[in-house]
């Protein structure tokens, strides 16, 4: 009885033992990565990031189309798969040239995280912190320093910041540029672009071409020559993940302005709850809140009545 309860002791002293090391060893690694990522700030030039305010000004009055990246769009680059986006070879070779590109009716944003993140919430602030200490450098090797960048959190104005007084009037600001025009969304199954609410009220029309909600870089050529059908006058607003980074690019090039839009709209619904928390949103796929990826159907006829396609 003594030796068993003595071996069971010693087993789980041996158990505990090594979380302890391997939690240990891991605490080690993030903080040796921290010091040397400090070191790293100092001895190394960031990207050049344009404001969110001066990107929104720049789109607007430029005529601009946009193609942004974020942490999914280099986890793709450096090989990983991602939620909603498996790793392509393809789709890595176009974003590593696109985020070095120069065409002068086509920028690149990029997260302005490479220096101070004082601006961030919390847990934003950890978020990036984090992925600045284990990546910098292989992303500092993927993007031109001498080029002009514009600031990826243009889409992700209110939930990320510690100050939001200004983000009622970025959404001012941002509504400029698909002021009376006619729009069309490509955009995945469940996303829903302004469905109930009035973010892209001041459009003149809304069409909506419906792509995959996931791996939709599979059907990219599909999807391609879908928008390419679409008169050059209209405005191309793109929610696609990946994809639409590309998507903005190559419409960039035939002469259309294409917008990869992103998380704009959540962003909005989020701003008129005055939420505190990434919450789930009727009817549209939330990725980041609990419960979110659970979308029910809509039999909105307004909704229904716009889509010009589905590509499956």
């Amino acid at each position: 009885m003594s030796k068993s309860s003595g071996s069971l002791t010693l087993k789980k002293i041996v158990i505990l033992f090594c979380y302890f090391s391997k939690g240990l060893f891991y605490y080690s690694r993030i903080i040796a990565l921290k010091v040397v990522d400090r070191i790293t700030i100092k001895i190394t030039k960031p990207p050049i990031i344009k404001s969110i305010d001066e990107t929104i000004d720049y789109i607007y009055k430029n005529r601009s189309s946009v193609s942004r990246y974020g942490d999914g769009e280099f986890d793709i680059m450096m090989g990983f798969n991602i939620l909603f986006q498996k790793y392509s070879r393809l789709l890595a070779v176009r974003l590593k040239r696109i985020i070095k590109s120069n065409y002068s009716n086509h920028i690149v944003c990029l997260p302005d995280v490479f220096q101070d993140l004082n601006q961030y919430e919390y847990y934003a602030k950890m978020f990036w912190r984090s992925k600045m200490a284990l990546f910098r450098l292989r992303w500092y090797y993927m993007i031109n320093k001498k080029k002009i960048y514009y600031d990826t959190h243009v889409t992700r104005i209110y939930f990320h910041y510690q100050n939001r007084e200004k983000s009622e009037q970025r959404f001012r600001a941002i509504k400029k540029i698909w002021n009376k025009k006619n729009i069309v969304f490509v955009e995945g199954s469940q996303s829903r672009l302004g469905l109930g609410n009035d973010l892209f009220k001041n459009a003149i029309s809304i069409e909506r071409i419906i792509a995959p909600p996931e791996n939709a870089f599979e059907k990219y050529d599909q999807i391609l020559n879908e928008v390419l059908k679409i008169d050059k006058s209209k405005l191309i607003l793109i929610a696609l993940g990946p994809t639409a980074t590309v998507l903005a690019y190559d419409l960039a090039r035939a002469g259309y302005q294409a917008i990869d839009i992103g998380h704009i709209d959540i962003e909005y619904e989020w701003y008129l709850m005055k939420a505190t928390d990434k919450v789930p949103i009727k009817y549209k796929y939330v990725n980041e809140a609990k419960n979110g990826k659970y979308v029910n159907r809509t039999n909105d006829p307004k909704y229904l009545n716009q889509i010009l396609v589905k590509i499956k």
